[in-house]
């Protein structure tokens, strides 16, 4: 369900965090004189969620990425960001996340400590332990995300610190291994301790773990492909594959545009611009042509 919209990001909120709300309201029920005040404390832990997101998608579209849409669910939330394929565009997209919530340490921790008198001292009524759930969550948080597993922000920082050395394809695998191995850990025990919410948690990161190991797989693959050497994308300057990898819009069938000048061998339909596979810029092929020549920065 989409909830709003800024500067051209929609927010979108899954229907299951209504479910995971109803729970949460009665597990913090009893902490507060009123359920209003742990309605707050779960709309304020989503506001926090959703700043951090945005940090994601504003540092994002800084870099020159893309970045549209963000979506809250019972796990956190999700900015779905594209930054530029460079390691500095995509360190930047991702600690901006965390850098919001290292902002937020001051006022929050601020507030409940003018409030009650210290930070871990007994609350003064609701709104002191209001104000020191915010801070704690806040906190806690940060730490969350800043553990190096993939594909929490930690384990993404350490990938693409790794990408600037050794590339962004040996950068996911190894980031994605050492997330598998983490999560799988961590499932363990949580299912051992019968801890039904980290086990969640820690499946869903094994899940995206797996999945990132089979995105550096076929990375490898992709990059061991035999490429033009007399043709680069005036976006990016990569090489195109000299395969058959491009399919055409008219016959369906697959030929290899950059051999072709953007003529369909099958159908004869012609392309004026050709599709990078690495960066997706449309360019005219005389353009890949003059970039190998004079190849762009990456």
């Amino acid at each position: 369900m989409k909830i709003f919209a800024f500067r051209g990001i929609n927010v979108y909120l899954h229907w299951t965090w209504a479910i995971i709300a109803y729970f949460q309201l009665k597990l913090r029920y009893d902490t507060y004189s009123h359920v209003g005040w742990a309605a707050a404390e779960y709309l304020t832990l989503f506001l926090i969620v959703l700043l951090h997101e945005f940090g994601h998608a504003l540092a994002c579209r800084q870099a020159g990425g893309r970045a549209d849409t963000i979506m809250l669910w019972p796990l956190g939330g999700v900015a779905f960001v594209q930054p530029p394929p460079r390691p500095g565009a995509h360190l930047w997209s991702i600690v901006a996340g965390p850098l919001v919530n290292v902002i937020l340490i001051a006022p929050t921790v601020a507030a409940a400590w003018l409030y009650n008198g210290g930070v871990f001292g007994e609350t003064r009524g609701n709104l002191g332990e209001f104000l020191f759930i915010i801070a704690v969550i806040n906190i806690a948080l940060l730490v969350f995300n800043l553990l190096p597993v993939y594909p929490l922000d930690g384990g993404q920082i350490l990938r693409s610190i790794l990408w600037f050395m050794i590339g962004p394809t040996n950068s996911l695998l190894i980031a994605s291994m050492i997330g598998v191995a983490a999560s799988a850990v961590g499932l363990l025990i949580s299912l051992r301790l019968a801890m039904i919410w980290l086990s969640v948690m820690a499946g869903f990161a094994l899940w995206q773990s797996l999945a990132g190991f089979q995105r550096a797989r076929a990375g490898m693959k992709w990059e061991n492909l035999p490429r033009h050497r007399h043709a680069a994308c005036p976006g990016c300057g990569s090489h195109p594959p000299a395969v058959p990898g491009w399919r055409c819009d008219a016959c369906g069938q697959q030929f290899d545009m950059v051999a072709t000048a953007g003529a369909c061998p099958h159908c004869q339909a012609q392309y004026e611009a050709i599709p990078c596979p690495e960066c997706g810029r449309h360019s005219p092929p005389m353009d890949w042509l003059r970039a190998a020549v004079m190849p762009t920065a990456r």
